[in-house]
């Protein structure tokens, strides 16, 4: 069985009121997140040491409620970016500014515990892999994932049964460990944490890659969603169906650098072929 929720550190109803005003006094004419010279290169130590490079020079905004597709063809740098972004890779060059409620924050820069602090509750990432603590069924996890961002408990767990129920996992999968469960069960779980009291930014990385086309809808709407309350969503899709329903703004790249920018209705009916 799943181990409870009682061992987590609910926060007190003050953080919450704080969190909560705090997000409402964000300059909403900032951007959300502002990518400037973003460079990444990696050394292939095990192949003569030779240098290859994701990221050539990236200027990227996004302001809140946008959604802005990422667009190329693999090995482009489009998950790449996002990585640089969470900071799951270290930048080579540039900066990546986040709004905050004290001024923006250069996360490049930014030392790992500050940066932990703030991961999460004000940028969220959710790639297509789900990787959770063993021994933590589906609604534990969802649940602990809006009490990290200040929701209390009671509230946490009810906001993670709707997810679920959205995304249509099956009940009677919520207090299995997620380690046993399907692909798609994963990534199902792995989606309503991310979405569940969800950040100012969030960074989507193939999120609905290994799910059948029933579940994909369920999951398209739900990030549908987010850009209507005002989160800022930057993605990653492989199909050109995703990002026309969803994009305000289509960004392609190649070879990690920025080629075209516009709205989906301009983008994309020449991308047939480059978006995978």
């Amino acid at each position: 069985m799943t181990p409870p929720l009682t061992d987590v550190e609910t926060p007190t109803q003050a953080t919450v009121e704080t969190a909560i005003t705090e997000h409402q006094e964000l300059d909403e004419n900032v951007p959300v997140l502002s990518v400037r010279g973003l460079h990444k290169h990696f050394v292939l130590h095990n192949v003569d040491g030779r240098r290859v490079e994701g990221l050539n020079g990236i200027d990227l905004d996004v302001r809140a409620g946008e959604h802005i597709a990422l667009a190329g063809s693999s090995g482009a740098g489009k998950s790449t970016l996002l990585k640089c972004i969470y900071r799951t890779y270290l930048p080579s060059a540039g900066t990546v500014t986040l709004r905050s409620p004290n001024g923006p924050v250069e996360l490049t820069g930014l030392a790992d515990a500050k940066l932990a602090a703030i991961r999460g509750r004000e940028f969220g990432y959710v790639s297509q892999f789900l990787r959770a603590e063993p021994r933590r069924g589906a609604l534990d996890i969802v649940a602990r994932a809006g009490i990290a961002r200040g929701m209390d408990r009671e509230t946490a767990v009810e906001a993670a049964a709707v997810a679920l129920r959205r995304l249509h996992l099956d009940e009677s999968l919520w207090d299995v460990f997620a380690s046993v469960l399907s692909g798609g069960e994963k990534q199902r779980v792995n989606l309503a944490a991310g979405t569940i009291s969800p950040p100012q930014l969030l960074l989507l990385d193939e999120p609905v890659s290994a799910l059948d086309p029933a579940n994909r809808e369920a999951a398209l709407a739900l990030i549908a969603d987010l850009t209507a309350t005002g989160v800022a969503v930057l993605a990653v899709f492989h199909d050109l169906d995703a990002m026309d329903r969803l994009a305000s703004r289509v960004v392609v790249m190649r070879s990690g650098r920025i080629i075209e920018s516009g709205p989906p209705d301009q983008v994309l009916h020449h991308l047939e072929g480059v978006a995978r």
